[in-house]
C-alpha cells in the first residue's frame, strides 16, 4: 500500500478526478471500462485514507484535507445522485466514504457539528434528496438509506430537509415532496428496496418527535389517505404489518396526542381497524388490534365512530372473546381485549 502515501497531492487529491470520473458515468455513450476501473480505485483509496486498515492508522490532517476537498468539489451530491451506476465494491466504497465525511470533526474545529454534515444541512440539502432518491434503484438502495439513516440520528434538520423539500408558508408539504415517494417506494419496490426504505422511513417519523408532530399537524390529510391506502391496505404481508405497527407507535407517543384525537375521530379510519381484525395472518390482526384499541378506549368518540361500534356492538361482542384465543400467556393482551370487551358492552346506544 506504499503507492498511496508517496506524497501529499495523492492523498488529498482525490476528489476532483473523482468528480470528474463521476461526471462521465452520465454521458453517453457510456465511457470506456478504464473509466469504472479508475473510480473503483480512487474509491477504494479515498475509504482507505479515511478509515485506514487494522495494519495502517489514519493521519488527522490527510483525513481532514480529504474531507475539505470533498466538501469543495461537491463530491457528496455528485456521489449520491451516482451511486446505482457504480459496481457493488465502489458501491460499499462509497456509503463508507459518506458516512465517515459527515460525521467526521477536525481535532481543532471550530463547530460542535461535523463540517460535511453542516455544509449539506446550510448549504447542499439537495445531497439528502439525491440519497432519498436512491430508492429508485435497487444498486444504491441499501447504501443511500445506511447514510439517510446515519445523517438522521445525527441532526434534525436532516429529517427536516426529507419532510419540508416542497412547502408552503403553512407548512403544507408539496406531493411533488420527495418524502411522499417513500409510499411507493415502499409498496411497489423489489424486496430490498421496500425493506430499506421501510426503516428509513420510519427513522423520519420517529426519531425527531416534536419536528415529526408539527408536520403530520400539517399534512394531516395527504399522510394519512396515503398511509391507508398504499401501506394499511399493501399487498405485501411484511409491508402491512409493519406499517400498522408503526401506525400504533404514532398514534401512542404523546407527542402525537393531536395526531391521534384527529385519527380516531374518523369513523374510515375504524372501518379500517375494523377489517384488520379479520385479516387471515394473526399478526395481522394482532397489530390491527392495536390501532383499534385506541378508537374503543377514547373517551370522547366522534358521532361517526359512536354510531359504527353502536351499530357493531353485537357482533363485536361475539368476535371478541375468542379473539386470538391462542395467546394465553399474553396478559397484558388479555387484560386489554377485557377492557375493551367491557368498554363495548357498556357503550351508550347514541352519542352524547
Amino acid at each position: 500500500m506504499a503507492f498511496l502515501f508517496r506524497n501529499r497531492s495523492s492523498k488529498t487529491d482525490l476528489a476532483k478526478p473523482t468528480k470528474e470520473l463521476l461526471s462521465r458515468l452520465w454521458q453517453s455513450p457510456p465511457p470506456p471500462q478504464k473509466t469504472e476501473d479508475e473510480l473503483v480505485r480512487l474509491l477504494s483509496q479515498m475509504k482507505l485514507i479515511l478509515q485506514g486498515t487494522q495494519e495502517t492508522e489514519t493521519s488527522p490532517e490527510q483525513v481532514s484535507q480529504l474531507v475539505n476537498s470533498i466538501i469543495q468539489e461537491d463530491l457528496l451530491y455528485l456521489l449520491a445522485r451516482s451511486i446505482h451506476l457504480l459496481p457493488f465494491e465502489s458501491r460499499k466504497d462509497s456509503q463508507s466514504v459518506f458516512s465517515y465525511a459527515l460525521r467526521f470533526k477536525p481535532p481543532n474545529g471550530s463547530t460542535s457539528d461535523p463540517p460535511a454534515l453542516v455544509h449539506v444541512i446550510n448549504h447542499r440539502p439537495e445531497i439528502i434528496i439525491e440519497l432519498c432518491r436512491g430508492y429508485a434503484h435497487k444498486e444504491s438502495a441499501m447504501p443511500s438509506g445506511v447514510v439517510l439513516r446515519e445523517a438522521l440520528k445525527a441532526h434534525e434538520a436532516i429529517a427536516e430537509i426529507i419532510l419540508y423539500d416542497q412547502c408552503d408558508d403553512q407548512h403544507r408539504s408539496s406531493e411533488e415532496s420527495v418524502f411522499w415517494n417513500f409510499f411507493p417506494w415502499i409498496d411497489g419496490g423489489a424486496f430490498e428496496v421496500s425493506t430499506d426504505a421501510f426503516t428509513t422511513f420510519r427513522e423520519i417519523l420517529t426519531r425527531h418527535k416534536p419536528l415529526v408532530s408539527h408536520f403530520l399537524e400539517a399534512n394531516f390529510s395527504l399522510f394519512f389517505k396515503k398511509y391507508n391506502t398504499t401501506l394499511i391496505q399493501s399487498n405485501s404481508y411484511v409491508t402491512k404489518r409493519q406499517s400498522i405497527k408503526l401506525l400504533g407507535e404514532i398514534l401512542l407517543d404523546r407527542n402525537n396526542y393531536a395526531v391521534m384525537t384527529r385519527y380516531v375521530d374518523d369513523g374510515d379510519n375504524l372501518k379500517v381497524c375494523m377489517t384488520l381484525l379479520k385479516d387471515d395472518r394473526k399478526m395481522v390482526q394482532y397489530e390491527g388490534f392495536h390501532v383499534f384499541k385506541v378508537f374503543v378506549a377514547n373517551p370522547n368518540k366522534s358521532a361517526s365512530v359512536q354510531r359504527i361500534l353502536v351499530n357493531n356492538r353485537e357482533r363485536l361482542l361475539r368476535f371478541l372473546p375468542g379473539f386470538l384465543e391462542d395467546r394465553t400467556e399474553d396478559e397484558q393482551f388479555l387484560d386489554e381485549k377485557s377492557f375493551l370487551i367491557r368498554q363495548i358492552e357498556s357503550m351508550a346506544s347514541s352519542p352524547s
